[in-house]
Order: C-alpha cells, then sequence, then structure tokens
C-alpha cells in the first residue's frame, strides 16, 4: 500500500503538477486575434458558450488576458438574424459611444456601450436589427441568468465599472464567438504577414489610381451598398474617386479573424490619402476571403 499523504504533501504536488499546465497558457490568445495596433490598449472577447467576457489589454508589445467576466446574452442565444429574434450577435463589432442609463429603464444599470451591429458583413448575409449593446444590470436584481436579455449582453454593474474605462469610441473591438480557440501567439504570425502585404498592396494601387491592378483585390461575389462587383465598379469610373493620388498611408492596422466565418478576416485601418494641398483622413474596413485558388481577397468593405 502506498504511504498516506498529509493535506501540505498533497497541495505541493498538486502545485508542482500544475506549474507546466500555468507555463503553457501564459502566452496564448484566442486565433481570432492576428495583429493590434499600438492605439489599441484593451480588446474584449465575448465567448457565448461560457458566458465569459475576456479583456485583454497591451503590455509592452504584446497582448495578455487580465481578466474573464461573467455575461449574460439573449434569451434566444448566439447567432442573430433578424429584428427581435432576442438572439445576441456573432461578429467583430465595435463600441461607437457611452450612453448615460440614468433616465433609460433600470435593467441596462449603471451605463451602456452600443456595438456597431449590424456591420458591412451583416448586411451582406442579409441580418438586420439594431440595439445592440454592453450594459448593465437593474441593481435590484443583480446578476441575471446566462440568456436573459434581448439580445445585448449584459455584465455585473461591479464589472461594468471597472471595465467602462477601457471601452473608448469607435476604438474598443468586442469580438463576439461561440467558443475561443486559444493558440500561442505565435500561430498567426504568417497569416498576419500575408494581411499586411495585402492591405498595402490594395492601397498602393488606390495611389497609382490603376483600375484594374485595384478590382484585381476584390472577389467576384464582392458585394456594396447591395451592388454587385460590376455595379460598384462602374460608380467608381463614374464619380472619377479611383484618379491618381500622391500618398495613400495605412496606420493603426487591426486584423482579427471574423468569428464564426471560416476563412474570413477583418482588416480596419485609418488611412490617409493626401492629393495636391488637401488630406483626407478615414477609417476603411476590408472583409478578406479566400478564393478558389487560395488567394486573399476583399469580399465586403465599409467605412468607419
Amino acid at each position: 500500500m502506498f504511504p498516506s499523504l498529509r493535506s501540505p504533501t498533497i497541495a505541493i504536488i498538486t502545485a508542482i503538477l500544475t506549474w507546466p499546465q500555468i507555463a503553457a497558457t501564459e502566452d496564448r490568445l484566442p486565433a481570432l486575434i492576428i495583429r493590434v495596433p499600438e492605439s489599441v490598449t484593451t480588446l474584449f472577447v465575448a465567448e457565448t458558450s461560457t458566458a465569459q467576457f475576456h479583456r485583454f489589454d497591451r503590455k509592452g508589445d504584446k497582448l495578455a488576458l487580465v481578466g474573464s467576466y461573467y455575461m449574460s446574452i439573449g434569451r434566444g442565444g448566439a447567432g442573430k438574424q433578424r429584428s427581435r429574434d432576442k438572439r445576441t450577435p456573432l461578429g467583430a463589432y465595435f463600441i461607437t459611444e457611452q450612453l448615460d442609463t440614468s433616465k433609460l429603464h433600470t435593467k441596462y444599470g449603471v451605463s451602456a456601450f452600443p456595438l456597431d451591429y449590424p456591420n458591412a458583413w451583416d448586411l451582406r448575409a442579409a441580418r438586420d436589427g439594431d440595439g445592440i449593446w454592453v450594459h448593465g444590470v437593474d441593481p435590484a436584481t443583480g446578476r441575471r441568468p446566462k440568456l436573459d436579455t434581448d439580445g445585448c449582453i449584459a455584465l455585473t454593474n461591479e464589472d461594468l465599472s471597472v471595465l467602462a474605462p477601457e471601452f473608448r469610441d469607435n476604438v474598443t473591438p468586442v469580438l463576439i464567438t461561440r467558443a475561443v480557440n486559444w493558440v500561442d501567439a505565435s500561430h498567426n504570425r504568417a497569416l498576419r504577414i500575408e494581411l499586411e502585404d495585402r492591405v498595402n498592396d490594395w492601397a498602393n494601387s488606390r495611389k497609382h489610381g490603376d483600375l484594374h491592378a485595384y478590382l484585381s483585390f476584390y472577389d467576384d461575389e464582392f458585394e456594396r451598398w447591395g451592388m454587385n462587383l460590376t455595379e460598384w465598379s462602374s460608380l467608381i469610373l463614374q464619380t472619377d474617386s479611383l484618379r491618381p493620388i500622391q500618398e495613400a498611408a495605412v496606420s493603426d492596422l487591426l486584423l482579427t479573424g471574423y468569428p464564426e466565418e471560416e476563412g474570413v478576416y477583418l482588416s480596419r485601418f485609418q488611412q490617409k490619402l493626401l492629393e495636391a494641398d488637401r488630406q483626407t483622413v478615414i477609417t476603411k474596413r476590408l472583409y478578406w476571403r479566400r478564393d478558389a485558388s487560395g488567394e486573399l481577397k476583399i469580399i465586403a468593405e465599409d467605412d468607419g
């Protein structure tokens, strides 16, 4: 028979056995996170299957998981398709503003932060509805069941109060997915380089005003504003919006996998357009998908 072990001995053995597991997870991130610019100091990943709202903060040149918070989502579960289906959307969104909830229903708690649902990818998929927020809870009832909102994400008031300073208008991403696939931080290196090159090459084609080169980046199934690629190309020609310019620089490039869409990626960045003595800075979103040959092509596009 084995000799009996006292509690301190058991504790020491347990700690030793868990050391490798802790070390193995220190440098792991969701596979959705590909590149995060310095301008984004905090990123959130909402994991609906575990009811966890994960917070990632920039630590030097890396991102690190610094906390996970209980959340409640829509009564209909995840995967919003239409207005009033009481489902929480799955996708890549951004905080747009902070709302004063003092004059709203008490169910919204201490504060509320709208997300920009529906985005270009949602519209392409014919999803509708609006009013998707990250908000608090009624102080009188406290923590809500896992499936209990009209489609929003509800955090406890205590947690939301802690996180509120990290929500920045039109900067802070919120990726909503069913389940997080945790990978080593270096896992996406090749994909990151490939996407960076595609975005920069796209911007350079815009600079030279070469319509043929510019359109070569777009998928045959591209859609924007309800127009297909042929209709959209004609609009560009009619409006002379692709004339040569002096500069089309890309900065603040964010790259993510698109939740629940295998092989689809989002690039969001600032684009500075310099023409004669006029400078314009716009925020662009390009949604990329591999075509039959394996090349990344733009399948949807939006500003903001």
